[in-house]
C-alpha cells in the first residue's frame, strides 16, 4: 500500500537526516532510500540549482551515469523547476525536448525543491517502463521532498 510506503519513507528519511546539516550527505541517503524502496525504477537522484549558471547540476543519485548539466526550461527536470510544479511524464519520448541520459528510461517524475521561494533543485526518478508513476507516487514523492526540505 502506497500510504504505508509514504509513511515508511518519511520516517526513514527523518531518521537518517536527523541532526545532519550536510546537504550532500542527506541527498545521498535520500536517493538511496528511494532506490531501495521504489519498484520498477532505474534512476533516482537530485539535480541542484546553480543560479549563477542558470542551470541544474547533477547531485547525489543512484543509477547509471547521468547528464551533468541541464539548462533551466530544458527537459523534464529543467521544465519542472521553471514551472515550479511536479511533472509526471508517462512516456518520455512524447515529452518535447526530453533529454535522454539513459535510453532505457521510459517514464519520469520530477519534483521541484523550493524552500521559502528559493530554488534548490529537483528530485528526478526514472523508470524503464511507460506509465510507471501514478498520482499516489506523486503524492508520496512530494511528501518525501517536504520532509527533505524541512532539514535543509
Amino acid at each position: 500500500m502506497k500510504n504505508d510506503l509514504t509513511y515508511l519513507l518519511s520516517k526513514q528519511l527523518q531518521a537518517v537526516t536527523d541532526g545532519e546539516p550536510n546537504l550532500i550527505a542527506n541527498l545521498s541517503n535520500a536517493s538511496a532510500l528511494l532506490n531501495d524502496h521504489l519498484s520498477d525504477i532505474n534512476w533516482a537522484g537530485f539535480y541542484l540549482w546553480e543560479e549563477v549558471d542558470d542551470e541544474l547540476v547533477l547531485g547525489p543519485f543512484q543509477g547509471k551515469v547521468a547528464c551533468v548539466r541541464i539548462k533551466k526550461g530544458q527537459g523534464v527536470c529543467g521544465s519542472a523547476l521553471e514551472q515550479e510544479k511536479t511533472l509526471v511524464v508517462p512516456d518520455v519520448h512524447q515529452f518535447p525536448g526530453h533529454i535522454a541520459c539513459d535510453s532505457a528510461s521510459q517514464s519520469e517524475i520530477v519534483v521541484p525543491l523550493i524552500k521559502a521561494g528559493r530554488k534548490i533543485g529537483v528530485l528526478d526518478v526514472d523508470a524503464p517502463i511507460t506509465d510507471r508513476f501514478t498520482q499516489e507516487d506523486q503524492n508520496m514523492l512530494e511528501e518525501f521532498c517536504s520532509v527533505l526540505l524541512g532539514v535543509m
